[in-house]
């Protein structure tokens, strides 16, 4: 029988990543390199790759447009856009500051997606500016992918870069986190034995995060008059006259006073989550935030994911012991992880691979369903309702629902079967590692070593 793990060692192991990312950065110098997808014989292919060449390429492009995709490698290349300032649960910290955190994305998007990705961190805040910056990277990328820009300005930018230009353009925060949420939602339903439209949910946090985790669950089924949103200053209603002064800025806010909270409940988060079956958090980085006293207050059998990074608003062991009976946080190192990772890689994956115009709520729902079916078949328990970041079939599995759902939806520019996307999904995601771990057996990236 293995010995139970005590607190002190639960916490040693929450601060461990951070003490060996200090190391490993500074020992990698960074996480993303550019690398050759070509064979350089010898000297000569100086001249087929580059001058004089290339011309020949440049000159079919101009010719015909459509042949970009097929001469560059654009088609699998996306930006990972940002102003840094909504970064992780450290908040506006800077272009700078905020890089390594895109350069991680752009890790996770080539080694569990095969997709190509490059970090760009924006020196404007200004949502006109980031739109403008978006128009003049079109050229150069199939898609973007934006990322820690603050609510509420997120959404005007995303819809106003979707309609600025022709390629998918997605906001993770909002649509990558929701997407994740509701993966890891259908399964520990499935545990708890509830169903989605009896639930009383409460959302902790009404930023860019929840907004889309509304959104998202209400198109699923959940219902907004059984749900309650609270912000920092207590529980959404319609006698919130602070955020009726403000309607024209928080708009989703006010409509949430709306819409949800029909019994005109007032107070905090403690009164909120009284009788709840599921708590959605998206707030302040913990510990702390949420107390043991107030999930106590939940129902029976409730469904806890406190879901903010890098540290959750409640160690998941405090909030097991409090009574709920499953627990999600947005770490890989706690088991439930509820994050964008087992999303966006795949999802892009998808996309450009049937050359999808745009990424829609409905296939958020296939993605998250596709998701929840692979974990199921593996077999699902309180601890262990997501996919994992090391399941690769399960990423495949999702790169091919979407794209077959982008052609069923008509957004996709080619027609392709089930089997003929998979034989096209399943090398690219698989190539990525096995590149990884051929360079590392190579030589050409040194062992990671921690202590």
């Amino acid at each position: 029988m293995s010995q139970k793990v005590t607190k002190e060692e639960l916490l040693a192991k929450a601060k461990k990543p951070a003490a060996d990312a200090m190391k490993l950065h500074s020992d990698y110098r960074g996480k993303m390199q550019t690398m050759l997808k070509c064979q350089v014989r010898d000297l000569n292919d100086f001249a087929i790759y580059y001058t004089p060449g290339v011309a020949e390429p440049c000159w079919a492009i101009k010719a015909d447009v459509s042949k970009f995709h097929e001469l560059t490698n654009r088609w699998n290349t996306i930006a990972v856009v940002s102003d840094c300032t909504r970064v992780l649960g450290l908040g506006d910290i800077g272009p700078k500051a905020g890089y390594p955190v895109m350069e991680g994305k752009a890790l996770l998007f080539k080694y569990l997606g095969g997709v190509d990705c490059v970090p760009i961190c924006l020196g404007t805040k200004e949502p006109d500016e980031i739109v403008q910056a978006v128009k003049w990277l079109e050229p150069s990328f199939a898609g973007i992918n934006l990322e820690d820009i603050s609510y509420p300005k997120c959404f005007g930018i995303l819809e106003n870069c979707r309609e600025a230009v022709g390629i998918p353009v997605w906001h993770d925060d909002v649509q990558g986190t929701a997407t994740i949420m509701l993966t890891g939602l259908i399964n520990a339903l499935k545990i708890v034995g509830k169903k989605i439209e009896n639930c009383k949910i409460v959302f902790n946090g009404t930023g860019a995060a929840n907004t889309g985790c509304s959104r998202l669950l209400w198109a699923y089924g959940g219902k907004p008059e059984n749900s309650i949103m609270v912000d920092s200053k207590g529980i959404l209603h319609k006698g919130r006259k602070d955020l009726e002064e403000v309607k024209e800025k928080y708009v989703d806010k006010w409509r949430f006073c709306q819409i949800t909270n029909p019994e005109g409940i007032t107070g905090s988060l403690t009164e909120a989550l009284k009788g709840a079956d599921i708590l959605i958090s998206y707030s302040r980085s913990g510990p702390g935030v949420i107390t043991p006293e107030q999930v106590k207050g939940m129902a029976k059998d409730a469904i806890c994911f406190t879901c903010a990074n890098p540290i959750p608003e409640i160690w998941p062991w405090e909030c097991k012991e409090a009574g709920a009976r499953v627990v999600g946080t947005g770490r890989s190192d706690f088991p439930n992880q509820v994050n964008n990772s087992i999303g966006f890689p795949a999802i892009f994956r998808g996309v450009l691979d049937v050359g999808a115009k745009t990424i829609t709520d409905k296939m958020c729902i296939v993605a998250a369903n596709s998701l929840a079916k692979y974990a199921e078949e593996r077999g699902i328990s309180e601890d262990n309702i997501c996919a994992r970041m090391d399941e690769q079939e399960a990423y495949i599995r999702e790169a091919v629902d979407i794209g077959m759902e982008a052609q069923k939806e008509g957004i996709a520019s080619m027609e392709i079967s089930r089997e003929e996307l998979r034989q096209k999904v399943e090398p690219m995601i698989k190539s990525a590692k096995e590149q990884a771990d051929a360079l590392v057996k190579a030589g050409c990236i040194a062992p990671a070593v921690t202590d």
